[in-house]
């Protein structure tokens, strides 16, 4: 039921004023706010090139996968009155290589080795270097001093001359090739995950943790881990591509895999005295190679602007 509203100002008749505007109830709940990764996820699908290379990563790693299942050929299997076939040969879509071994099968078993090698070395890194990052970036003191000059020492040489020394030291193979990925990579992702921790640690939630007395590894990984560990992430997948790169250079090198193993920087290598009768054939492993580091690059890129809270 309505109730009539006096004006002050009414006149002693009890003249009504107009009923005043009612007052909305603050008691509505409000529409909830999205989360911060539900943001990054819709910008992240909201860009057209950050999404089609997702796209073409993801069909590339399904062909990996589903390999044995959709190579036409044995990928060891060779013929020498097939040798270097065309593309487009009947029978081999992409052709053969210089030992009559059909290039498609080649390229799809090649491709499981060539992302194994760009990926695992970074997951061991940052695993590894992670821990250590962040470790000197909330202890700090003498801890930090111990670490961070440690990386330093990695830092004096480029990425590329010290993956060959380390893996000429070494020898030839493919666990070499990863352990000197890793050492590679371990200082890089410390460095980025020190400077993290180290802009966060003094930040006005961790003093609370700290006067509520939490333990230093409570605070490390209730508070301090779940905003750290995305640039971090962001930043180990933007080594994925380097780290293809690196690998597929071992290889061509003779440093990684070696025959008769199929993987895209080796093809390169057995491929390379074709150049001039079959050109085409010759570049189809670095044109894979090429296409995926690009694609991880844009995708990480793509993600760090994602996370830009500054959008």
């Amino acid at each position: 039921m309505n109730a009539t509203v006096l004006h002050p100002d009414a006149d002693a008749l009890g003249t009504a004023a107009p009923a005043l505007s009612p007052i909305p109830s603050t008691s509505a709940a409000a529409p909830p706010e999205r989360g911060y990764w539900r943001t990054v996820a819709g910008r992240v699908l909201r860009d057209p090139v950050t999404l089609a290379c997702a796209i073409v990563l993801a069909v590339m790693l399904l062909a990996l996968l589903a390999a044995p299942l959709i190579a036409p050929h044995d990928p060891y299997q060779g013929s020498m009155g097939q040798r270097l076939k065309p593309i487009g040969s009947p029978g081999h879509w992409l052709g053969n290589d210089e030992l009559g071994r059909d290039m498609l099968s080649r390229l799809l078993y090649g491709g499981r080795l060539s992302w194994f090698l760009g990926i695992t070395p970074v997951l061991i890194a940052l695993a590894i270097g992670g821990t250590l990052g962040i470790v000197a970036g909330y202890a700090g003191g003498w801890v930090n001093m111990a670490i961070m000059r440690t990386t330093d020492v990695f830092y004096a040489f480029p990425s590329v001359l010290l993956a060959v020394a380390i893996s000429g030291a070494l020898g030839p193979g493919l666990a070499n090739a990863m352990l000197s990925l890793c050492l590679v990579f371990v200082p890089q992702i410390i460095r980025v995950a020190e400077s993290t921790t180290t802009a966060v640690r003094n930040l006005d939630y961790i003093e609370s943790a700290r006067a509520s007395g939490a333990s230093a590894l409570t605070i490390v990984r209730v508070q301090l881990l779940p905003n750290v560990l995305g640039p971090i992430v962001v930043y180990a997948t933007s080594l994925i591509s380097v780290s293809m790169i690196l690998a597929s250079g071992l290889s061509f090198l003779g440093l990684g895999t070696r025959p008769p193993e199929a993987e895209w920087g080796l093809m390169l290598n057995t491929l390379r005295t074709a150049i001039y009768t079959q050109p085409l054939l010759a570049m189809l492993p670095g044109l894979c190679i090429f296409v995926t580091s690009t694609c991880f690059n844009i995708l990480s890129d793509g993600i760090r602007g994602a996370m830009d809270a500054r959008q």
